[in-house]
């Protein structure tokens, strides 16, 4: 029977759904056990079990058996490897990450390199071009055989256009729907985001914030920004700006930021300031020199940064109150510093956020460390890759 002659509400119509219905939650979470399937589903038990027989034996599922956390042996599923690679990419203020992985989301290859303080969307676009192509070269393909790539810029994107949604936050890739330009130049799909939120998407599907019904992921390097996470799914405003917790103002009569205003968090707890409060001669150059000197028993580093601590966790406080997240994921360069950093958050919050019976959000570090908005990036690929979970004759 054609797939658009099935009648709605028909045993066979339901049949697809409920694959289909799997098949969103396998995208979405990559290995779950039967049970958790069944769980994110709503689906029994039985017909998920029914359903991965199916599409096991059909090419499109992969299942291994494992021993649960409590003892008992459980299987596992996973999209299966062969329906292709999807790519992610993140463009910091500093750095480039690039990472290809299968549609499980393990990762294939990766390559990481520096990059100028003031690149453009131009010439960045056009090396990334090339290093995809090489890089999917070494795996015996072409950038052809990407299903889709995800991107996380250091700025808010604003989902209509595709565009930098605030002036001044990004010079160089203002005015560029950057995904257009990108795909134009690989034939690939391509799908654009702030590098906060595809962080916290990372963590909220795979990472620390996986069980929390709520989160914020914090991102602390050149720059700060915030990703907000509800039931797995970002919130993002009208524009996209939601969650830009570096320009909350800290004083207003403060200096002068980037984006225009003045005393906003970033002026005083992003990289630019911190290393701003080192002579030159003392090779400050870069926030890994910071924690590096902090680590090493250094006690102005070791002040600078639990300073950067306080403001920051001020301004968590005013984002919980508004928020009322679950879990706080701190992420960036900055975070690396561990409790130097976040336990001045703590007492921040302690003191200036709105309390409840069930306290205030825990505070902690990232689990994918540098990468996490790269996996958060390839997320956001395979959320958009299209799996026909009707693979199965309609009798069986």
């Amino acid at each position: 029977m054609a797939r658009g002659n099935i009648p709605p509400g028909s045993q066979t119509s339901l049949r697809e759904a409920n694959r289909a219905r799997l098949v969103e939650s396998l995208k979405r979470h990559g290995r779950l056990t039967q049970v958790e399937l069944a769980g994110n589903t709503g689906l029994s038990p039985a017909t998920v079990s029914n359903i991965v027989k199916e599409l096991t034996a059909s090419g499109l599922l992969h299942t291994s058996n494992i021993t649960s956390r409590n003892g008992r042996r459980a299987t596992l599923v996973s999209l299966a490897r062969e329906l292709g690679l999807v790519a992610g990419v993140h463009y910091s203020s500093r750095q480039l990450h690039i990472a290809i992985a299968d549609a499980t989301r393990t990762i294939v290859t990766q390559s990481s390199l520096p990059l100028p303080l003031d690149h453009r969307h131009d010439a960045e676009l056009d090396r990334l071009s090339l290093l995809l192509g090489d890089m999917m070269e070494s795996l015996g393909g072409s950038v052809n055989d990407l299903l889709a790539v995800g991107l996380a810029l250091p700025a808010p994107v604003d989902q209509r256009t595709g565009m930098v949604s605030t002036p001044g936050l990004l010079r160089g890739w203002e005015g560029i729907d950057v995904a257009e330009s990108l795909t134009a130049r690989i034939g690939r799909p391509v799908f654009v985001d702030s590098e906060a939120n595809l962080g916290g998407l990372a963590e909220a599907r795979e990472g620390a914030a996986r069980d929390a019904a709520s989160s914020v992921y914090i991102r602390v390097g050149h720059t700060i920004s915030a990703g907000l996470v509800i039931g797995g799914d970002l919130f993002r405003g009208v524009n996209g700006k939601a969650g830009q917790i570096g320009h909350v103002t800290i004083d207003e009569n403060g200096p002068i930021c980037r984006c225009s205003n003045r005393g906003c968090l970033e002026t005083y707890a992003a990289g630019p300031a911190l290393l701003s409060l080192f002579p030159p001669g003392e090779g400050m150059q870069r926030l890994s020199d910071l924690i590096q000197a902090a680590d090493g028993g250094d006690g102005r580093s070791h002040r600078v940064i639990a300073d950067a601590g306080r403001h920051i966790g001020i301004a968590a406080a005013s984002l919980c109150n508004l928020f009322d997240p679950e879990l706080i994921v701190m992420g960036g360069d900055l975070a690396q510093a561990g409790e130097i950093l976040m336990a001045p958050m703590r007492h921040s919050l302690e003191r200036t956020a709105l309390t409840s019976a069930n306290g205030l959000p825990e505070i902690v570090g990232t689990t994918f460390g540098e990468w996490a908005e790269t996996r958060g990036a390839i997320a956001v690929a395979l959320d958009h890759v299209t799996v026909d979970a009707d693979v199965v004759p309609a009798t069986a």
